[in-house]
């Protein structure tokens, strides 16, 4: 399987096509609804995106001794009013589940980003990906907070390239 290291380059997800399955290291960040609502409201991000990721997941709270709590993806779909206009601002790709909006994958296609996939219903098995998290902004929300994952071979698949072919097609 293939690996990637974040911040991304669009020079490596420009090769990527859908359905490549990836193991992915780095920094990536969690966002859902609220967050997005936030983040879409300022005319200045309040933290530097650019070739980040956004993963769609409310961690659970984090048992003893662990690092997190259970964090599998929530529907990608939810966030997908607010995903153009975070693509433009400089986030180049996304971690969830489901299908996408046809305005998102157009924004995809623009902006030379991609969607990643990872396994719904796995998030206990997803939390023992993640290194090191802690919440950086809009701590208020509890686990809609935006926090900052360190992960290592953090399995993702290929849901849209940056060409817009999907697997849902």
């Amino acid at each position: 399987m293939k690996k990637i290291n974040t911040p991304l380059k669009k020079e490596e997800i420009g090769r990527l096509k859908a359905g490549e399955e990836l193991l992915l290291s780095g920094i990536i960040y969690t966002a859902r609804d609220q967050a997005h609502k936030r983040l879409t409201r300022r005319e200045k991000i309040p933290l530097n995106f650019k070739g980040q990721i956004i993963y769609y997941c409310g961690p659970a709270p984090k048992p003893k001794g662990k690092i997190m709590g259970s964090c599998g993806p929530t529907t990608s779909s939810r966030m997908d009013e607010f995903t153009p206009l975070l693509l433009k601002k400089g986030i180049l790709a996304m971690i969830g589940k489901g299908r996408r909006s046809k305005a998102v994958i157009e924004a995809i296609k623009k902006y030379r980003a991609v969607y990643f996939l990872t396994y719904a219903g796995c998030g206990a098995l997803l939390s023992k990906y993640i290194q090191k998290a802690a919440p950086v902004i809009y701590k208020d929300l509890g686990p809609e907070a935006i926090y900052k994952l360190e992960v290592r071979n953090f399995p993702v698949i290929v849901g849209v390239d940056t060409r817009g072919r999907s697997i849902y097609d």
